[in-house]
């Protein structure tokens, strides 16, 4: 099967380790993703909201906390709006969690990183992340 066939989408913060292995682990199966390093693109509303509900997510709990400007823009006090959060990681994409994958599989937030796996038809055996921690994946039927 072709990437075209199965197209993979990764929303990447390059300074992110988490998402520099969920990149290396797509590649490590032979997909060529499609890389959007969304600090630069941004965001839209709809794109975010998209994303959360396809992952399973409310937008507070697609917000990161740390190293972001969360609590300074009041966004961890209780009551604060949907959209609020939304508007906030459109002017603020650091605010977005990463990295969000898509495949034809569904869409997640792949933290830990080796959640991506899910999403993939592929599957190595066992997988090294950078900070040299071996990830086991048990045989797919």
């Amino acid at each position: 099967m072709s990437d075209a066939d199965f197209p993979v989408v990764i929303y990447h913060n390059p300074n992110c380790g988490t998402s520099r292995n969920v990149l290396s682990m797509v590649r490590s199966v032979g997909y060529e993703p499609k890389v959007i390093e969304y600090l630069q693109a941004g965001w839209s509303h709809e794109q975010l909201r998209e994303l959360a509900g396809e992952a399973g997510l409310t937008l507070s709990q697609l917000m990161r906390e740390k190293g972001t400007p969360a609590e300074e823009l009041g966004l961890l006090r209780d009551g604060v709006s949907e959209d609020q959060i939304l508007d906030a990681m459109v002017a603020h994409p650091i605010l977005v969690n990463r990295p969000l994958v898509v495949t034809p599989l569904g869409v997640k937030l792949c933290r830990p990183s080796e959640i991506v796996f899910e999403l993939l038809e592929r599957k190595p055996e066992s997988f090294t992340k950078e900070d040299g921690e071996v990830v086991h994946l048990t045989a797919q039927p």
